[in-house]
Order: C-alpha cells, then structure tokens, then sequence
C-alpha cells in the first residue's frame, strides 16, 4: 500500500524515508515482538467472530456480555425477536464487515463461506427504514470491498465458482439509495427504508460527513457496473456540500437537505465533519478527479489555520474562524493517519502522541474530553471499541518504521484485552473512569480496530499491493482503469520532487504536489518545507522589505507578513 501509487498520484507521501542506523539486534527483537503481537491480534479477532457466529448471526452485531444481537443499522436496533417484522432475518452486517478481514487474516475457508452465504441470503427487499452512512460504508463498503478481494486472481480466496454474487448484491443495494437523493440540493435524506424509499415526514437534517462520506463506494459501485447515477449522485453531493462553504473555505456540521441551510455552524475535524476530509484525499486517490483535489487542498489548508492549536485541534465558527469548543473527539484520532497520506508526518506524529496520551491515562480513549476544562465529558464517558487510534498508529508506522509505534499497538491490545474482553467477545466500555462496561460489540471492531492492530504488526498483505482504505478500514485496490487521465510527469521512489529538481519560488509543497521532505543539496535553507503548506522567508534571516518577501507560517498555514521594523511574522491575528 504505501509504495508509490499509480503515476497520476506523484503527490500522495505514502513512504516518507528517514535516514538511521538500524542495529539488526534491535531488528530482530522488533520482528519476535511483531510475530508475537500478530497472533495476540489473530486471537482477539477470532474471539470476537467465532462469538458473534455462534450468538448472533445473521443479524447485524453481538451483544457480547448477554450473547445475544441486535440489528443496529436500523431503527429495529432495540426490539426484541418477536417484534421484529416477519420478512426481516438481519442484514448479517458483522459478517459482511468481516470479510476483508478474513482475507487479510488469509482465513480463505471462512471468507469463502461468507461469500456462499450471503450469495443465497442476504436479502434487501424488506421494509426497514437504515441510515444511508451507516449502510453505506458498512453493508455497500464491506460487499465492494469483498467482491474486489474475490476477483483478484494474486488473492485466491474462492476455490469454488464466483459469478460476481456480491456484486449483484452490491448494485441492488446501491440501487435502493438513489431515492435518498431526490431533493432539491441534491443532498440525500439521512435515513432510507429499503423498500419504500424515503418515508412520509422524514427528517431533513443530515450531518456534513454523513452526506459527504459517499463517494469512495457509490463511486466504485458505478465503476464496477458500468452504471454511472451512483457516482453522479455521490459527486453532485459533495460540490453541493462545497458551494455551501463558507469564505473560509470551513463547512458546518449539520445542514438541512431540502433548504441547503446549515444548522450547525461550529465546525472540526471530529464528528459530523471528519470522513468528509477523509474522502476528498482518497477519491482522488482512486479516481484521480482534480475536482477532489483542489476541494481537499483548501479545504486542508483551512482546517490547518483555524482548528490547529500546537497539537490539538478545537473546534470553530464556520463563518468566523473563531473558536468554539476546545475539546478532544475520538474520532479525531483518524486525523494524523489522513495527514500521512498527505505527507504532514511531523504535525501526524504529534498529534498522535497526544491522543496516545489519552489513552495511557485512562486505559482507553473516552469519547469526548474538555480541553479547557481539563475533564472528561459528564455524558460522554464512553470508549465503543473505536479504531481511529490503531488506524493512525499504523499510517505513522509505515511512514517512518519507528518501533515506538510499535510499542503503542501493544499497549492497545494489552488494554482492550484487559478491559473489554468478556467470555461472549468484546464489550465496549460504558464509563472509562469505572470501566463499566456496555453489552455492544460493533461491527467496526472486526473490520477496523483488529484489521489495523493486525496490519501494523503484519502488513505483508498490504505491501506489494496499492490499497486505499475506506472510513471503514475496507480495502479497495487502486487501479489505472478508473483514472481519467494520466499525469504529465511521474516520480518514482519514496521521495517526490518536482520537475526541475527544485521548489518553484514562493510554493508549498501541497501546491506542487510533492512531499515536504526533500533530499538535501547546497539550497537546502531555501529549499526545505517544514509541512505541506509551509513556504519559507525569502531570507534565512527573516528580514523584508514588504510582505513579499514572507512566506507561509509551516503549523497555522497562515501568510506571514513583514513588520514596520522588516521582520517577517505571524503579526496580524485573524
């Protein structure tokens, strides 16, 4: 995954190199504690399966500490088995998250068996009202995902015939969405009944990453088909979504899908918002669309000016910039893994080392923390067994091969181990100062956080082959087929550079399209970039004649600016 991709994708920083002396003594410690974690992730993986087979399949989750289900997609998430409606046996939604993993995990009898299973049952005329995300890049993710695993000849998962099942499954799941997105943004109804279509007094507001967080699947569903309206209507989405931006370039939370009003106006990389960045960098990674490559870029820069505080992120005003609430999110922790990719490894590193942090103080990540008051939040107590962390310590690992990122996944399995594991599987924690725990094992349990503990200490399924992973940690291969065009230029190896062999004057490194590390040579005051957004003084010394000569602060992105006295700064606030 994280050797140069495809040529139209000269930017993306998947290895960034860095120059030290390994002691091959220290090598092979660091290769016994990898084979050591790696079975301690296998066993955690199929201990959570294994449990929700026996006690709750076909239907979507386990309830690990009762042994029982529920179908949490839908609003029938609470009803008990004899409520449920008659035509309706569970979307399987554990198992379809599954399979990747499976494949991953090279468990190709149980991946074939899913595959078989699903083929002959799983079954979307039904008369229950989901939520289009959730199902989206879980249920429409999982069976793309899947479909791709089993076609590729190098995996050899199916031993039997194929026909493309999970595919057809894919489509007519697919096909159920469309009504979704009959209004007049163009925006879709957060939530759809997979037989009757949006229902009569539907609620009209949807979240920014909850209607923006569609392209990867919807797109490769029409790429695989030859069917363009889910792409059209994903894409249509998401250049909605961005001429509602602010000047800012900043985008609210919350909006209302019929009057394309915003609702919520304070805005951050966690929730309601965070999949919608995450999507832009890697649809251009798998279609190579400009499009979604100039909204990541501005979109980026402004997160970076006006969310970034040292290593945290608070929340802000969509319109004003000024900030809004200083907290930190679990889901925020995906952000450092997403700066890997654009090649911001130093900001990633140490925002990940705060989030870990968090982690050693209280076993696990709470949901949400008060910055500013330095206390957790009194209803968000929680931890529901999120990857995010495990996510981004295996994007860091892989760019920079430090053991220490090592030693972070160890501390997760230790911890998820110790706290949340029950006879029935995984339980998430309800209380993170008791460890009280909650009988809910989701489904992203198996598909995300075991999937990237398991990679970081085994990638051997991910390094010779060019993946991107979904919001859901589902693997889709990046192929030159369903790239508009080819680049004009390709530079091969684990360093970018541009044409000439040098920064153009004035330019940043996410404006040329290169990663910020650079090799050295004779300019390399001149030439080094700190960040992707980072453009250096004119002059070592910082001294100006007028604010042309001042560059790009490397941690807000904000333009410096030359002083009455001629110093270049950060000497106007926003």
């Amino acid at each position: 995954m994280f050797r140069p991709l495809h040529p139209k994708h000269v930017y993306i920083c998947f290895l960034i190199s860095f120059a030290f002396f390994i002691d091959p003594s220290s090598q092979h410690v660091d290769d016994v504690k990898k084979q050591q974690m790696r079975e301690k992730v296998r066993e955690m993986f199929y201990h959570a399966y294994d449990n929700y087979m026996t006690y709750a399949f076909p239907h979507d989750e386990l309830k690990p500490i009762t042994k029982s289900f529920t179908d949490s997609l839908s609003e029938l998430g609470n009803l008990k088995l004899e409520h449920l409606p008659t035509d309706y046996n569970g979307s399987a939604v554990t198992l379809v998250e599954s399979l990747s993993s499976l494949a991953i995990f090279g468990n190709k009898t149980e991946f074939e068996k899913g595959v078989l299973w699903l083929s002959e049952n799983l079954k979307f005329d039904v008369d229950v009202r989901v939520n289009l995300f959730e199902c989206n890049i879980r249920l429409l993710g999982g069976l793309i995902s899947a479909h791709l695993l089993a076609i590729d000849p190098t995996n050899r998962l199916i031993q039997g015939s194929y026909d493309n099942q999970l595919l057809r499954l894919a489509e007519d799941l697919g096909k159920r969405f469309l009504p979704a997105f009959e209004t007049p943004t163009g925006i879709p109804y957060a939530w759809i009944n997979f037989k009757k279509g949006v229902m009569e007094n539907e609620t009209t507001e949807t979240s920014t990453s909850g209607c923006g967080s569609l392209i990867l699947e919807m797109g490769a569903l029409s790429r695989l088909t030859g069917d363009p309206r889910f792409e059209s209507a994903a894409l249509r989405t998401l250049r909605q979504l961005w001429r509602m931006r602010s000047s800012l370039d900043l985008l609210g939370t919350t909006l209302d899908v019929v009057t394309g009003e915003w609702l919520e106006y304070s805005s951050g990389i966690g929730a309601g918002v965070d999949s919608f960045y995450e999507y832009l960098m890697k649809a251009y990674i798998l279609f190579g669309k400009e499009d979604y490559w100039r909204m990541f870029r501005s979109a980026y820069l402004a997160s970076q000016k006006y969310f970034r505080y040292g290593p945290w992120y608070h929340e802000a005003n969509m319109w004003s910039g000024k900030p809004t609430y200083w907290q930190l999110t679990s889901l925020q922790a995906f952000w450092p893994g997403l700066q890997v990719l654009v090649g911001d490894v130093a900001a990633a590193n140490s925002s990940h080392r705060e989030f870990f942090h968090a982690w050693e103080k209280f076993g696990v990540i709470p949901e949400r923390y008060l910055l500013d008051h330095q206390m957790i939040h009194p209803t968000e107590r929680y931890y529901p067994l999120r990857p995010e962390l495990a996510e981004s310590t295996f994007y860091l690992y892989q760019a920079t091969k430090d053991p220490w990122y090592l030693d972070v996944g160890e501390a997760m399995v230790k911890s998820l181990n110790r706290y949340t594991k029950v006879a029935g599987g995984f339980a998430s924690v309800r209380d993170v100062t008791t460890m009280q725990l909650e009988d809910h094992q989701h489904s992203f349990f198996l598909a995300e956080t075991c999937k990237y503990l398991y990679l970081l200490f085994d990638d051997s399924f991910v390094a010779k082959r060019n993946y991107i992973f979904t919001t859901e940690g589902h693997p889709l291969q990046v192929m030159s087929s369903w790239h508009d065009k080819l680049p004009e230029s390709y530079f091969s190896g684990n360093w970018t550079f541009s044409k000439s062999g040098a920064w153009e004057s004035g330019a940043s490194a996410m404006s040329m399209k290169v990663c910020p590390s650079i090799a050295p040579n004779s300019r390399l005051h001149e030439q080094h970039r700190e960040s992707v957004c980072h453009v250096p003084d004119q002059k070592i010394d910082h001294k100006c004649w007028s604010n042309r000569d001042c560059g790009v602060d490397a941690t807000t992105c904000r333009q410096r600016s030359c002083s009455e006295v001629g110093f270049c700064g950060l000497w106007n606030p926003l």
